[in-house]
């Protein structure tokens, strides 16, 4: 079997609060912690989102009432150029960038500047002609699913599929966080064998119990939200895991990993060296006299395992004893008349 390695996704997206330098320290601390990928959000806020729109009910929780969406948007973008210098500071480093691109001008910014793959965020599910021009790119494609139905995520699917094959689904909630119980990890698995795809999971739950239960049921990639400090403001941070939480999560899913293991049913060098003193063998439960036959009253089988195994003691029934046996001595074959 395939040894079960998963991508994990830090994603920092717009928790740098629109300073460079902060996704800077984002970026340099999920490499300290071992995460193989940090993801920003690429986006100019007047592309996104309309004057008057309304925050989502999880972002007015934690930001100001007052604010518009499309004003808490503005104060959290990065320049064209910063860009640029995120992923040469990931190259450096050695850490893959990504960023998720929110129109054809974020798109092609993020391919001019050499990234390896596309994620594609929930609420582009739908977005068929943009789901098309991402996947005219030729990248490795990322699709997040959240608050989709199993039709919409085939049509998203079949539509990239057909210019670019390279594709993995990620199972998500989008809900910030959402609830253990919404969590529907099984799900993830209907899309595996509906869409015929490599799947994941984007997570959101504040623990991290969805997380490894996705990666024991076969997700290949896993991302959550990465801050430097949950008590930052801005909209994201207090879902998020912070650099000695997102550690914790990385080493339980390597330990779950390990725990998978190749899938070939056999001892380990430690039970091999436990099977003497923990399995049973073929021993005399009373003094047998040479000449006597064997049978359930002086046949027995007690620890260590030595002499002959307990599968083979039918077989001793009714044979001849081949000389004296004490009580509690071992049974071999030469003890036999055979």
């Amino acid at each position: 079997m395939k040894k079960h390695s998963t991508y994990i996704i830090a994603e920092a997206g717009v928790n740098h609060n629109g300073s460079v330098e902060i996704a800077l320290e984002l970026i340099k601390k999920a490499k300290e912690i071992g995460a193989d990928c940090v993801k920003f959000q690429t986006f100019k806020t007047e592309e996104i989102v309309t004057l008057s729109a309304p925050k989502a009910n999880y972002q007015l929780k934690v930001t100001d009432k007052d604010e518009t969406q499309f004003q808490m948007l503005k104060k959290l973008e990065l320049s064209q150029d910063s860009f640029k210098l995120l992923k040469d500071e990931c190259d450096k480093i050695g850490i893959d960038f990504m960023s998720t691109p929110y129109s054809i001008r974020d798109l092609e910014l993020l391919d001019g500047i050499g990234v390896g793959a596309f994620k594609i965020a929930s609420g582009q599910l739908t977005e068929h002609y943009f789901l098309k021009k991402i996947a005219e790119k030729n990248k490795p494609i990322i699709l997040s699913t959240g608050m989709g139905t199993l039709k919409e995520v085939s049509n998203a699917v079949k539509i990239i599929k057909k210019i670019n094959s390279d594709i993995t689904v990620l199972h998500c909630t989008t809900n910030y966080p959402s609830l253990i119980e919404d969590s529907n990890i099984n799900a993830m698995l209907t899309i595996k064998e509906f869409c015929n795809v490599r799947v994941g999971y984007s997570d959101h739950v504040i623990d991290n119990y969805a997380c490894y239960a996705a990666v024991s049921l076969g997700a290949e990639i896993i991302e959550k939200h990465f801050t430097l400090d949950k008590q930052m403001e801005g909209p994201d941070h207090l879902c998020s895991l912070n650099p000695l939480e997102f550690k914790t999560l990385i080493n339980g899913i390597r330990s779950i990993e390990k725990s998978l293991g190749n899938g070939v049913k056999k001892p380990t060098l430690a039970e091999e060296k436990n099977i003497y003193g923990m399995r049973r063998g073929i021993v005399a439960i009373k003094k047998i006299r040479k000449g006597d036959l064997f049978s359930i009253e002086n046949l027995g089988v007690k620890r260590p395992l030595v002499g002959m195994l307990p599968s083979e003691i039918e077989n001793l029934f009714g044979k001849v004893a081949s000389m004296d046996i004490e009580n509690d001595e071992p049974i071999f074959k030469e003890n036999i008349e055979w």
